[in-house]
């Protein structure tokens, strides 16, 4: 019978390296424990088959919290647009909301922005990024070395 557990074990270890998940793996060696019990009891299929449950599912139990400790990423890296969220940058381009224009250079890159109050913000003002509103930074001033105009 142990011809049986090792091809199941191989078919085991095969699905795992073909899914994402870490849990076939833990049947895998569960069916290598089971072969190597097959050595011992060969006639009887029935502790065999219980070795196998019982073992895949203390491996399964048991080793979870290693595997979540393991595979954590409490790491959220902010990519793309929300990269320079909190940056601060220069105004290139008057900002004003009535016309819709206005533009910011940030960490050497030139991004549309409009302010978080509807407010005009001129060209040479050093400004801080709120948040991304589609493809605009929202910003607000920091420093004012021209006049920022309330509406």
């Amino acid at each position: 019978m142990w011809p049986v557990w090792l091809i199941i074990a191989g078919v085991c270890f095969i699905i795992e390296m073909m899914t994402v998940g870490f849990f076939v793996f833990w049947f895998g060696i569960g069916a290598l424990l089971t072969m190597i019990f097959s050595f011992i009891f060969p006639d009887n299929l029935v502790l065999q088959a219980s070795i196998f449950v019982i073992s895949s599912t203390l491996l399964i139990f048991c080793t979870k919290p290693l595997v979540k400790k393991l595979s954590k990423s409490d790491k959220k890296v902010a990519t793309n647009a929300y990269s320079i969220i909190g940056k601060k940058g220069i105004v290139v381009q008057d900002i004003n909301p009535t016309n819709g224009i206005g533009q910011i250079k940030v960490a050497g890159e030139v991004w549309s922005a409009k302010t978080s109050d509807n407010s005009i913000i001129e060209k040479g003002n050093e400004i801080q990024i709120i948040e991304i509103d589609g493809v605009k930074a929202v910003v607000e001033p920091i420093s004012v070395t021209a006049e920022v105009v309330k509406k």
